[in-house]
């Protein structure tokens, strides 16, 4: 099985063919495609290549499913015996790809 580790949005993700995954928001249209290029690590079965800290002449592409918003996150502040409270609601938007 082969996949690779990815990096983008300042995190890092294990990807393979046809893998469906949401990732931070790219300025790219849905429908489009996208290419990764900082590629951590490749690995072909017992063929492995490790970056330092990135491959060069390595890349991923993917096409953009669409973009989005997730569900809404509540951030509750509460300091009891002071009335304080403040309630707050956040959406962090993503892109949804599909490695190709």
């Amino acid at each position: 099985m082969k996949f690779a580790v990815i990096q983008t949005g300042g995190k890092q993700y294990k990807v393979s063919s046809g893998q469906k995954l949401k990732i931070e928001k790219l300025n790219a249209e849905a429908g489009g495609n996208v290419v990764f290029d900082k590629v951590l690590l490749v690995a072909d079965g017992d063929d492995i290549k490790i970056g330092a800290p990135y491959l060069s002449g390595e890349k991923v592409e993917a096409n953009v499913l669409k973009q989005g918003k997730e569900k809404t996150k509540i951030v509750f502040k509460y300091h009891s015996k002071t009335r304080y409270r403040k309630k707050k609601g956040h959406r962090q938007p993503f892109t949804e790809v599909e490695i190709v």
